[in-house]
C-alpha cells in the first residue's frame, strides 16, 4: 500500500501539520496565562484560549481517527499488509499525540477552572451576583490591565532584543570566520610569494650558468676553428712540396 493510498499516513501527515501550528499557540497561550494570572478574565486570554481549544478539538478527532485504524490493523495486519513493525510505530505515535493533546486540554481545563472560581468567589457572589461591584474596581482593573498591556509589551521587546542579539551574534561569529579565512589567505600568500622568489633566484642561477656554458662552447668552437684552419694550410704546402719534388724528378 502507497503513501497516496494509505490514509493513515495522509492524516498523520495533517496531524503533524496541526501539531507545528499548535505548539507555538500553546506556548503563547502558557505566556499569556502566566502574565494574567491576577486577571482570569483578560479578553486576550480568553481569545487565545477558545482559539486552542478549537485546534485541540480537531487534533483530538484526527487522533481518534488514527486510532480507530490502528485497532482495525491490529485485527488482521496481513488484510492490510501492515508489517508488525509499522504496526508498532503507528501505535506508538497515537499514543505520543493523544498523550500530548489530552495534557494541553488539561492545562486549558486548569484555565478554565480558574476562571469559574474567580467568577463564583467574586465580588457579589456570596449575595447571589445581585449587588453591584464597587465603582473603584473598575479603576483597579483599568490599572492591572495597563500593568498588563506594559508587561506583555516589555516581554515582547525583551524578545526582540534577544533576536537581535542572535542575528548580531551570528553576525560576528561570520565576521570573524572570514577575518580568519583572509588570514590565512594572506598567510599562504606570503608563502608563495617565499616560493616564487626561491624560484627566481634559482633561475637566476641556472641562467648564469647557461650563459657560461654557451661561452665555453663559442670559445672551444673558435679554437677548433683556428686549429683545422692551419691543419689545412699545412696539408696544402705539404702537397705542393711533393709536387714540386715530382717535376723536378721528372
Amino acid at each position: 500500500m502507497t503513501t497516496q493510498q494509505d490514509p493513515f499516513l495522509q492524516v498523520q501527515s495533517e496531524v503533524l501539520s496541526t501539531l507545528q501550528t499548535t505548539r507555538p499557540l500553546f506556548s503563547s497561550f502558557l505566556r499569556i496565562r502566566s502574565l494574567a494570572a491576577t486577571n482570569p478574565q483578560n479578553p486576550e486570554l480568553q481569545q487565545a484560549r477558545a482559539e486552542l481549544q478549537t485546534t485541540l478539538q480537531d487534533l483530538a478527532a484526527d487522533v481518534a481517527d488514527l486510532r480507530e485504524s490502528v485497532h482495525a490493523v491490529e485485527q488482521d495486519p496481513d488484510r492490510f499488509g501492515i508489517e508488525q513493525d509499522e504496526l508498532d510505530r503507528r501505535r506508538k505515535f497515537v499514543e505520543e499525540v493523544g498523550g500530548e493533546v489530552r495534557r494541553m486540554q488539561a492545562e486549558i481545563e486548569t484555565t478554565a477552572t480558574s476562571t469559574l472560581a474567580t467568577t463564583t468567589t467574586g465580588p457579589g457572589a456570596a449575595s447571589g451576583g445581585t449587588s453591584l461591584p464597587n465603582p473603584s474596581e473598575f479603576d483597579e482593573d483599568v490599572d492591572s490591565r495597563g500593568d498588563y498591556y506594559a508587561s506583555l509589551e516589555q516581554q515582547r521587546q525583551s524578545e526582540l532584543l534577544a533576536s537581535q542579539d542572535e542575528q548580531l551574534d551570528g553576525v560576528f561569529r561570520t565576521v570573524g570566520n572570514l577575518r580568519r579565512q583572509a588570514s590565512d589567505m594572506g598567510r599562504e600568500l606570503e608563502d608563495q610569494a617565499v616560493l616564487l622568489e626561491d624560484v627566481e633566484n634559482v633561475a637566476d642561477r641556472v641562467g648564469g650558468k647557461l650563459a657560461s656554458g654557451m661561452k665555453r662552447i663559442r670559445h672551444i668552437v673558435r679554437k677548433n676553428e683556428d686549429t683545422m684552419s692551419s691543419f689545412c694550410i699545412a696539408v696544402l704546402i705539404f702537397v705542393l712540396f711533393l709536387l714540386l719534388i715530382l717535376v723536378i724528378v721528372l
